[in-house]
């Protein structure tokens, strides 16, 4: 059985501290997320997944840049880059680091959701035929990502899969899983493109992005979800998920 193969205390040393687990629920509307999926190469993969996660075969990431409008923090973008997996039977994209362009919402984000985040500038451009985004951090472009030739899907055809975030925790480290509900509104699909990623930029040395496979467009009313379960990173789940919300 495959598991993930990161250094526990390496991982901890830059998780983000969650400082309670009663988080209330928090309602978004209007959020525009570009999604790009991507195969990547398998030597250093598994090394990204701490060793309570099994690794996808073939190995792969998600990176998702999303802009929100409005929020309790004020309008802020947010990219996130995550490595596909499995916890237990479930998917999942384990967070390896996110980029956000609002203090207040990176603070909120890290101590009620567990986001490890750094702050960056974040850049969305839309138009008839692309869907593009950017982000740079101290000057350096670290990610660039387009959606081509966009068409039309159906709201109800397009998934995002629910996140895990390493975090320290009154219980310790955790993997505390974040599965935001979205209302969608309008989806599309396009060609994928991945035209600059920095993997040292996203905590994620070693990542090598070899395929892109799928681009998708949303507008959604997102939910920033209340807390239910997490799991010991060190353990799989089927014996070290723990229940928040009792």
């Amino acid at each position: 059985m495959l598991t993930g193969s990161a250094d526990l205390e390496t991982l901890g040393r830059n998780a983000p501290t969650l400082e309670v687990f009663d988080t209330a629920p928090v309602s978004l509307p209007d959020v525009e997320t570009l999604q790009v999926f991507s195969e990547v190469e398998r030597s250093g993969s598994d090394a990204l997944l701490p060793p309570g996660l099994h690794p996808t075969l073939p190995p792969c990431v998600t990176w998702m840049v999303q802009h929100v409008p409005e929020s309790p923090w004020g309008s802020f973008r947010l990219a996130q880059c995550r490595v596909e997996c499995r916890s237990g039977l479930r998917q999942r994209g384990f967070l390896r680091r996110g980029v956000i362009d609002n203090e207040r919402a990176l603070a909120a984000l890290e101590t009620r959701w567990g986001y490890g985040l750094r702050s960056g500038e974040v850049v969305r451009s839309r138009g008839y035929d692309r869907v593009r985004a950017t982000v740079d951090l101290a000057g350096a472009r670290v990610l660039d990502l387009t959606l081509g030739q966009p068409s039309p899907l159906a709201p109800g055809d397009i998934h995002y899969v629910a996140s895990m975030h390493l975090a320290q925790t009154p219980r310790g480290l955790l993997l505390v899983q974040v599965d935001p509900e979205f209302e969608v509104s309008r989806a599309e699909r396009g060609e994928p493109l991945v035209s600059a990623f920095d993997a040292e930029a996203w905590g994620s040395p070693g990542l090598h992005p070899s395929f892109p496979v799928s681009a998708s467009f949303s507008v959604a009313t997102l939910t920033l979800p209340a807390l239910r379960f997490a799991c010991r990173p060190e353990l799989l789940a089927f014996q070290g998920t723990e229940r928040l919300d009792v």
